[in-house]
């Protein structure tokens, strides 16, 4: 496929219509997305333009490989103008990207819910690709911004390289050698659900919290279902041992399918999927590959590399119109607000990674409980103890916000 996509690249770049890409975010995976376009994709895509809050990142992300020609734009005229002089635009107000003639891939990387959605769905409305490194936004609203981009005829899809991708890449694999998918995982080192850590960013992986936004973009993509909130997260000391801890057999006796990860295992990040083959033959050929003796089977894959692989999903939206993992339909999961202490009437919640709540996945049960992803800002109209799952009803919600009427749309619409 890497072939295939390095020649498609090459034939644009000999026509002289490379792959226009605007990116939203600056922060470290952002840049590392830049870079990575940059720095190892020249042929066949540029990145026009970089849309960030502060300057100064959207810049240094050009900046870091002695570009030069930067230029800063206020205007929808003054963005379409350095596009077409050639020059890398860099810009305070994202909108502008979205809405430009000249770009053709929008890849959203602010982690962001209430401001990506904004991005994401101009983006669709002007019919372009996009391309999302934010698990944040797609556990929320990702089924109903699928559904915007359908009608509108464009791709969205989350990335190669983060763990969803990852994990949906290895399930096509597996299924391809003729086995059948039980359990999609994820590798975790350790897990502590009351951290409070320096950033929101690293206190929301501490915690869990998007860990379990990860899975539920994986269960929204697959219909996979979470066997309990939460997930089992059972601990072993290799990756290879989780074929023991599932329930395996009643999962095959019944039909399901579950998200899941393990827990302080060897290697000490990647994903694994627990695949299913009751054909002897095959079963002496898997082991005599040493992959075990059966019926079931545990692959994984020991890394993921983030930004290294968003380019390929660049190219494969704008190429081949297809998307690596993307809902399937209606919610199947979601990640629910649970409260990290005990909170009473009055508090502001401060959403993922903050100090009042974690985000738990659970199946999906209408519009009852509060999705994580809309907590932030929410204030409490009830005391609420610690460890229980917080409703809607508990809460107020913001006034004016895009993300609780998009996520109003998306519970009527399945």
């Amino acid at each position: 496929m890497i072939d295939i996509i390095n020649k498609k690249l090459e034939e644009l770049e000999g026509e002289g219509r490379p792959i226009r890409i605007g990116l939203i975010g600056a922060g470290y995976m952002g840049r590392g997305i830049a870079f990575q376009i940059l720095k190892h994709f020249k042929k066949g895509m540029r990145l026009v333009a970089i849309g960030n809050r502060t300057l100064y990142r959207a810049t240094w992300a050009y900046a870091q490989l002695g570009i030069e020609n930067i230029k800063f734009v206020k205007t929808a005229e003054q963005l379409d103008d350095s596009i077409g002089a050639g020059n890398y635009a860099v810009t305070s107000d994202p909108l502008l990207i979205c809405d430009s003639e000249l770009v053709d891939v929008v890849v959203e990387a602010t982690g962001t819910i209430e401001f990506a959605s904004k991005v994401v769905m101009r983006a669709i409305r002007n019919r372009k690709h996009v391309v999302m490194m934010n698990a944040e936004l797609g556990a929320t609203l990702g089924p109903i911004l699928k559904a915007y981009a359908d009608k509108r005829g464009v791709v969205l899809t989350d990335v190669d390289g983060d763990q969803p991708g990852v994990i949906m890449n290895l399930l096509r694999f597996v299924e391809s050698i003729g086995c059948k998918p039980l359990v999609a995982g994820n590798i975790k080192g350790f897990l502590e659900r009351k951290a409070i850590r320096k950033s929101k960013m690293i206190t929301s992986f501490t915690d869990g919290t998007k860990l379990n936004l990860e899975m539920t973009v994986v269960a929204n993509a697959t219909g996979f279902t979470a066997r309990i909130p939460g997930m089992f997260g059972l601990s072993c000391h290799h990756v290879k041992k989780s074929v023991d801890l599932f329930p395996l057999e009643e999962l095959l006796i019944g039909g399901s399918k579950i998200v899941d990860y393990v827990v302080d295992a060897e290697p000490p990040s990647g994903v694994f999927v627990i695949g299913y083959n009751e054909d002897e033959g095959q079963q002496s050929y898997l082991d005599y590959y040493k992959v075990g003796s059966g019926p079931f089977y545990v692959f994984y894959n020991p890394y993921h590399f983030c930004h290294m692989e968003v380019p390929l999903t660049i190219a494969k939206a704008f190429l081949f119109e297809e998307a690596v993992i993307a809902p399937l339909g209606p919610p199947v999961c979601e990640v629910i607000t649970v409260a990290k202490r005990d909170l009473h009437s009055g508090e502001v919640l401060d959403g993922i990674g903050g100090l009042t709540c974690y985000g738990l996945i659970d199946n999906y049960y209408g519009r009852q409980f509060l999705p994580i992803g809309l907590s932030e800002g929410c204030i409490l109209k009830v005391d609420v103890p610690i460890g229980k799952f917080i409703e809607i009803s508990d809460v107020e919600l913001p006034e004016g916000r895009l993300c609780d009427r998009l996520y109003d749309e998306q519970v009527v619409a399945f």
